[in-house]
């Protein structure tokens, strides 16, 4: 039996900060943090707002891995809009996110700023509410509070 093997190599110099932002974003659901290494740049910081920023491609992995973990069974990043600017990448995303257990899968609306050079996300800063997750997490009925 003859396996063949192809080597992907991603050439970050020729990718523009919003093709690098979709990809990002739809590397994210496959919750593995080595389709995102890539992407990000050594000294990447990401911040939640209201939360604590990781500073470093370790770190930020490290952070979405334990949001991957807490939320076990989902974890989904669905792009609604997108605007670029030289460097700077919008993004208004629908945040699909379920703890398992039977846990409601709450679709969170959250806009996510990102700056990219050289193909490589440098900054990356999500604002989203906390209390509106935390009811759709516990269950309650918010479709009246969040946009359609």
């Amino acid at each position: 039996m003859l396996l063949t093997y192809t080597l992907y190599v991603r050439e970050a110099s020729m990718s523009s900060p919003e093709q690098v932002v979709r990809e990002f974003c739809a590397g994210v659901s496959t919750r593995d943090p080595e389709v995102l290494r890539p992407l990000l740049a050594p000294n990447v910081v990401y911040q939640n707002v209201g939360v604590d920023k990781s500073e470093g491609v370790d770190a930020t992995l490290a952070h979405l891995g334990g949001q991957w973990q807490t939320f076990g069974d989902c974890y989904e990043y669905e792009l609604v809009n997108l605007a670029s600017s030289g460097h700077v990448v919008l993004t208004e995303r629908i945040d699909r996110v379920g703890a398992g257990g039977g846990a409601p899968i709450a679709p969170i609306p959250v806009m996510g700023r990102f700056e990219v050079e050289d193909g490589r996300i440098t900054k990356w800063i999500d604002y989203f509410d906390m209390a509106l997750a935390g009811k759709m997490m516990g269950g309650e009925d918010v479709k009246d509070v969040i946009p359609s």
